[in-house]
């Protein structure tokens, strides 16, 4: 990958946090007083100790007490300001990329189902807990951290010198917390991530783990990610848990070392007793940020590997190219010379196969199982880009139609079934927020659904989940192939059609493929079973990825025939069968 496309993802989320630029300067600002307030605390005790109860009056004390107390007050609104405006800051940063980065989810996710498409929306989210959390807001105060210093170096030189030096072995211990922590949370997010993957499998899967009594071992393969999980997630809290109090303890031990140094420097006549207060709070305001972003250190690395994962998801998946907008298609479908190279295989699952589907023609792809039908179905849908040849529909290639355009022109029906959590009608309107009633009613009766769904409890209002719920595989084939003519394409990719439907259910995929056919449109089916192909003008057989044979229906299958006969004699009586 070239250094131009690596940096394409990187430069949008630059772009997204570019759009919020004023309200950065904004929490600078408000930051600076915030600081500049901060130092309210040692000024009054430097005040009390070496003018109040010098003077014993009480009249600067309630005078610099109703000050003090006026300017926490503010300090307050201003550091609750500015945490309110960085939430918002994250939530717009969110909102900017969530369109793009759902998109290049369920694009990756469709051809390359990898850990960049599992992770995408949960990498979105971790940069945008970071933007609104007090750590971040540590990197706005950490600035201040040498002012505060300068300021204690002010009271005596030893004292700065001592802050100076903690502050240098804080910094050490940060850049040691993020060498040693950084391999151990990357492998714990991953386990963590596998034992996610486990369970969300099992569950999916609940209804045949319980039927084969897969339960126990599907137990002990959970707690094999689990336990690995958790051993990540407990060496990388110990390790974090570590820097943390030694942070802490060193500040405090910091803080206690700066008052006795102070004392000294008052007995040597060197130092006042409120400078020597003043000092050791100033040294715990000033090594403050330091000691936050140690302890927050496990959210900056899970931000910092989900930017990285966000600019590489990006990058490899490009926004779609704005396209010409196309008249509708006619039902021609030219396939020429079509080349396949399934996402991640060097090797072509698919090669140089052409053929030619008119309107009103339906063509049945036959050919054993792994012969490639199922990727010539991902390629006709856009699914798949071919590594070579061409896929026109009505003379345009497909890649000149968006994937939504695309999508409303050709149906498909996987051969895995499977529903949103919703109603029926809003499965078959392809998720729509508000489906149309009556395209939702005409494709299920260009499916021949109409009848079973209403006999659903609510019809088609009848919420399913992404199991099907109470329907079985029949019923969720048949809305699905409601929900592949939604819409009124031109051409249907049928994949199985009917692995799942028994006798009745084969005849009413075959009246709806026969009615499709007749309104001038075209059907492509991949076929095991026989009735599945009885629509069928043409029939493409393919072995091994290859074109096999094509033509007429009737011809192919006495052709198929004759090769067996021909094979069978040539094996005679003792060859082998």
């Amino acid at each position: 990958m070239s250094t131009t496309r690596k940096n394409t993802g990187l430069d949008e989320l630059k772009a997204a946090r570019r759009q919020s630029r004023p309200y950065y300067w904004f929490v600078a600002i408000f930051s600076f007083f915030v600081n500049l307030l901060m130092l309210t605390g040692p000024l009054y005790m430097l005040q009390v100790y070496d003018r109040v109860l010098g003077s014993r009056s009480e009249a600067t004390l309630i005078a610099l007490s109703v000050l003090v107390v006026f300017l926490y007050s503010m300090m307050g609104i201003l550091d609750y300001v500015r945490g309110r405006v960085m939430g918002r800051v994250a939530a717009r940063f969110q909102n900017a990329l969530d369109l793009r980065v759902f998109d290049a989810v369920v694009r990756r996710s469709a051809v390359q189902p990898d850990e960049l498409a599992q992770t995408g929306l949960r990498d979105l989210e971790s940069i945008q807990r970071l933007m609104s959390s007090p750590v971040l807001m540590a990197g706005f105060d950490i600035p201040w951290t040498p002012v505060f210093l300068i300021a204690i170096s002010i009271f005596h030189p030893w004292l700065g010198l001592l802050a100076l030096t903690g502050g240098a072995v804080l910094v050490v211990i940060t850049v040691v917390n993020q060498w040693v922590t950084r391999a151990p949370a990357v492998k714990s997010n991953m386990a963590v991530m596998q034992a996610e993957k486990t369970a969300e499998q099992i569950r999916q899967e609940a209804e045949m783990v319980q039927a084969l009594g897969m339960r126990r071992f599907a137990f002990l393969r959970w707690m094999q990610a689990r336990a690995a999980s958790l051993e990540g997630q407990i060496k990388s809290a110990d390790l974090t848990g570590t820097f943390t109090t030694m942070t802490k303890s060193f500040r405090l031990l910091l803080q206690s070392a700066m008052l006795g140094l102070g004392a000294y420097l008052v007995l040597q006549n060197e130092l006042t007793p409120g400078a020597m207060i003043a000092g050791s709070i100033l040294t715990g305001r000033a090594l403050a940020p330091i000691e936050l972003a140690i302890g927050q250190w496990a959210l900056v690395e899970r931000a910092r590997k989900g930017w990285a994962n966000l600019a590489q998801l990006l990058s490899e998946v490009p926004p779609e190219a704005e396209r010409t907008a196309l008249p509708r298609p006619k039902a021609q479908l030219d396939v020429q010379q079509l080349t396949v190279v399934p996402p991640g295989e060097q090797q072509a699952a698919l090669r140089l196969v052409s053929f030619s589907l008119a309107p009103g023609q339906a063509v049945g792809v036959i050919g054993p199982s792994g012969s490639g039908k199922s990727t010539l179905a991902r390629a006709l849908t856009g699914i798949w880009r071919p590594a070579g040849g061409k896929i026109r529909l009505d003379g345009a290639s497909l890649d000149q139609y968006g994937p939504d355009v695309l999508g409303q022109h050709v149906g498909y029906l996987p051969q895995r079934v499977t529903l949103f959590d919703g109603t029926i009608a809003e499965n078959i309107a392809r998720l729509s927020p508000q489906p149309d009633a009556e395209q939702v009613v005409a494709a299920a009766q260009k499916a021949d659904a109409h009848e079973m769904i209403l006999k659903l409890p609510q019809g088609y209002d009848t919420r399913v989940t992404a199991a099907g719920g109470r329907l079985s595989g029949g019923q969720m084939q048949r809305i699905g192939l409601a929900r592949a003519m939604y819409g009124d394409p031109v051409l249907l990719v049928l994949d199985e059609p009917n692995s799942n439907l028994d006798n009745e259910g084969s005849e009413a995929v075959n009246k709806a493929i026969r009615s499709f056919k007749e309104q001038g449109k075209s059907v492509l089916i991949m076929a095991h079973r026989p009735a599945a192909i009885r629509e069928c003008d043409l029939l493409l057989m393919i072995e091994g990825g290859s074109r096999a044979a094509f033509g007429p229906k009737d011809e192919v299958l006495r052709k198929m025939v004759q090769n067996h006969q021909q094979i069978q004699q040539n094996a005679g009586p003792g060859g082998v069968r």
